[in-house]
């Protein structure tokens, strides 16, 4: 029977145009599943085929696990079982007991090759996707072969992708036979279904669209920084100019708008606002704002918010409808932003100014003029006060230098103040944490700074978080999550 095996593996590798390896590994695990049907018992079964002579042997195995994931006696062993059968075997490992060889003649002609011509299938078809993506090609067109469950199965060539439902762009109406475009999102191996999951709402289905009406793109000379979508109904995209000829704006719309129209045709009617990167931050989420006028910024870095200012009939034109304006703006700088009126503006700068000037005057032991005069400075912290060069405190005019050193002097002992209250509160909170055993009084301070004061908060953490915190170990922090959960199971 041997050479009837060489026989079939060649003749099936030229007629699938496969290699002969998979072939043969078809092959093997068709008459593995011949093996297993022997045993009553879910048994792992491994056949050898010779590449060469066509012979073919058969062996039960067991896997050496450790005795705690020991859950099936009939594919697994522990170690010490294992080692009383081969010594020195480790975890991992397999004992392996030879088999009387299935007869090839008496497998189930069409089980085996069903086995066969599945693994040749599934190596057709994870060649075909290799040869696509080696093209690196992240636009996909096709025509709808079929609709299931309100999703797309789009062919392309010898590939198929998978339009989800919820990644077709609202309102559209697609049919089997129509011809698309869509952008691959990514690629799941995974399923016997299509490899390639697309999407038409992805923002960067906008920028390829983009790269195939604009030749200045792909030529380097113009580059979209951003973009961001409400699909079907508004997007903005950001572009920046490598060439100081161009007008990168000009250049997206294309004469009278036919290239910014094609888009927008593509995209089931999208209106697409296209706006000029810059560098400035501020400058950026001005003109994200477009088309409304603003009148100022302020810029909040730790938060990466900015509170945008406009005139009361500019508001509408910022917030956009349903707020969609201010909202792909966000998205498309990357900061939040809070759209106020001038008005607003005020109220909030005075009640930031009455919050300051309650804390310089209570910290400082200063009256409100003094706290005014601060404020009207541009400082708003203790720490801008006590660490700021001296030079510049000096530049005041309504303070002489003992007035400064006063201030810097008092400011220091606030803060120090504060300091030594926040460390005491931090020893007393972590007095509940030290009684849990393993923990140590350091360990137990560092975590009551980041906010687990009780046994309880302990028990939540993920270990990962555990380490991040206070860089111990992976095995002792799952040791100590362990003991702070034991009440859980008592």
């Amino acid at each position: 029977m041997s050479r009837e095996v060489l026989l079939l593996a060649d003749a099936l590798a030229r007629e699938k145009n496969v290699d002969k390896e998979i072939v043969f590994a078809a092959l093997e695990m068709a008459l593995a599943s011949a093996t297993k049907k022997r045993f009553t018992d879910d048994v792992e079964v491994r056949v050898s085929v010779d590449r060469n002579s066509g012979d073919y042997d058969s062996f039960r195995r067991w896997e050496v696990v450790e005795d705690e994931l020991l859950e099936e006696p009939s594919r697994q062993l522990t170690l010490e079982q294992a080692q009383e059968i081969k010594p020195g075997i480790a975890l991992g490992e397999f004992i392996e007991e030879p088999l009387e060889p299935v007869e090839f003649g008496r497998i189930g002609a069409q089980a085996a090759k069903q086995v066969i011509l599945q693994k040749i299938r599934d190596a057709e078809r994870d060649q075909i996707l290799n040869d696509f993506l080696m093209r690196r090609e992240h636009m996909v067109t096709g025509v709808i072969k079929r609709m299931e469950r309100g999703n797309a199965i789009i062919e392309s060539g010898r590939i198929e992708g998978l339009l989800p439902k919820d990644q077709m762009i609202p309102k559209e109406n697609l049919r089997s036979g129509d011809r698309v475009r869509a952008f691959l999102s990514r690629v799941d191996r995974g399923g016997r279904g299509p490899s390639l999951i697309l999407s038409r709402t992805a923002p960067e289905f906008l920028v390829k669209l983009f790269e195939l009406e604009v030749p200045e793109i792909e030529e380097g000379m113009l580059e979209i920084k951003a973009a961001a979508r409400d699909p079907g109904l508004r997007a903005k995209i950001a572009v920046k100019s490598n060439d100081p000829r161009i007008d990168p704006i000009g250049t997206c719309v294309g004469m009278r708008g036919s290239r910014v129209q094609a888009v927008t045709n593509e995209l089931n009617g999208e209106r697409v606002d296209i706006v000029l990167w810059s560098p400035e931050a501020a400058q950026f989420v001005i003109n994200a704002l477009a088309p409304a006028e603003v009148n100022s910024i302020v810029v909040d870095e730790e938060k990466r918010s900015m509170d945008v200012v406009v005139d009361e009939e500019q508001l509408g034109n910022a917030i956009g409808r349903n707020g969609q304006n201010v909202r792909l703006a966000s998205e498309l700088t990357g900061w939040n932003i809070n759209i106020m009126t001038v008005e607003e503006a005020e109220k909030k700068s005075e009640a930031e100014a009455a919050g300051i000037r309650s804390l310089f005057m209570q910290a400082l032991d200063v009256d409100a003029d003094v706290a005014d005069v601060l404020i009207e400075e541009g400082f708003s912290t203790l720490e801008e006060i006590a660490y700021v060069p001296l030079n510049e405190m000096l530049e005041i005019e309504a303070f002489d230098e003992d007035t400064v050193n006063e201030l810097r002097s008092r400011a220091r002992n606030a803060l120090l103040t504060a300091a030594i209250v926040k460390e005491e509160k931090i020893e007393n909170m972590a007095e509940d944490l030290a009684s849990v055993e393993g923990m140590d009084a350091e360990t137990a301070r560092v975590l009551a700074s980041h906010g687990v004061v009780t046994q309880e908060d302990l028990a939540e953490l993920a270990v990962d978080d555990l380490v991040e915190m206070t860089s111990m170990d992976a095995e002792r922090a799952k040791q100590l999550i362990m003991t702070a959960r034991a009440p859980w199971f008592a």
